[in-house]
């Protein structure tokens, strides 16, 4: 039992929705890695209406562990993203780069750019390849919606017979300051458990943004809850996120966000998924975006996955134009 919890703590903040990594090097507790994916495929994806050739957050990491005795284990992870279609300066920028020691007793602790304990909780409708939950990803490293930048976290699971667990997270991020923008400290909690394929969880986000131009300073709060059942990708897989944010969501002085995911992976290796996501800006009542995804992805071999899908714009209250749907074919290959 002490092994399945520490092998969960350290997964929480190591592997984002998917991980696919070869080990190089195995040696008397230590350990070395490297993973990630070439991700491209062709369609209607990015910010215009041309049908291109794009890349789908391709990612470069090493990954590395070592035992140092008393039930400590240390293990750290430099991940980058890739631009691999334009080249340029800068064809690698920082996704993940921290340090973490993990206690089979006493949980997890982690120092850097990493995935946050808030995530845990809204990340279990992230789960498609092509189109998934966007408003966690905004402004996401000063807010700590997914990835959040100098971070420090700790977490830790408690079992709940052989089929149950309670797990627990704490964040903290110090002051980011830009010209327009200052955020404070910013503090986060995270509750979920799981027990006989469902769970369940919460996670909260506080702290205070000062808009430095008009010298005004608010609460910047978010409170989200989860459900889900099932595992992605093997049969029947279901999970749901609500949000309840005041001005946590691109500066918006109070929104909703829905998010829903249905998806059925059957056993020659395709996996089918409906998911449905929706803004909502509260104080002004508008809806700021509502869409909708049907996706298909094949695992041709562990290493190899095809996927095709394609997004409907339902509409909001701002925008004059049309309907912007989009559409990818692509393949993934994970290193």
């Amino acid at each position: 039992m002490k092994i399945k919890l520490l092998a969960a703590l350290v997964a929480a903040t190591a592997c984002g929705t998917n991980a696919f990594a070869a080990e190089v090097y195995n040696s008397e507790g230590t350990t070395l890695s490297i993973g990630g994916h070439v991700s491209v495929g062709v369609g209607e994806y990015g910010s215009d209406d041309d049908v291109a050739v794009e890349q789908v957050s391709p990612r470069l990491n090493i990954a590395g562990t070592q035992d140092i005795g008393n039930g400590l284990v240390v293990d750290m992870k430099s991940e980058w993203a890739m631009d691999y279609l334009d080249g340029g300066d800068r064809t690698f920028s920082t996704r993940l780069g921290y340090i973490g020691l993990t206690h089979e007793e006493m949980g997890r602790m982690v120092v850097g750019t990493q995935w946050s304990p808030y995530y845990d909780v809204g990340g279990v409708a992230d789960m498609p390849i092509a189109f998934a939950n966007d408003f966690l990803y905004e402004n996401q490293a000063r807010m700590g919606g997914a990835r959040a930048d100098r971070m420090v976290s700790y977490r830790k699971s408690f079992a709940l017979a052989d089929d149950g667990m309670v797990n627990f997270g704490l964040g903290w991020q110090g002051e980011h300051t830009s010209i327009v923008l200052k955020t404070d400290a910013r503090f986060q909690v995270a509750l979920s458990a799981q027990m006989m394929g469902f769970g369940a969880g919460y996670a909260y986000s506080g702290g205070e943004k000062e808009f430095t131009v008009a010298n005004v300073t608010q609460d910047a709060t978010s409170h989200i809850f989860s459900l889900n059942y099932g595992s992605y990708g093997a049969g029947v897989y279901v999970a749901a996120v609500f949000g309840f944010n005041e001005y946590f969501y691109n500066n918006y002085k109070e929104t909703t966000h829905i998010e829903g995911l249905l998806a059925y992976g059957m056993d020659n290796g395709l996996n089918m998924s409906v998911n449905y996501e929706e803004a909502y800006d509260e104080a002004g009542k508008y809806t700021l975006y509502t869409q909708s995804a049907i996706q298909f992805e094949y695992t041709v071999a562990p290493s190899f996955v095809t996927f095709a899908a394609y997004q409907i714009d339902l509409g909001d209250d701002f925008s004059s134009t049309e309907d912007d749907d989009k559409w990818i074919v692509g393949m993934r290959y994970y290193l």
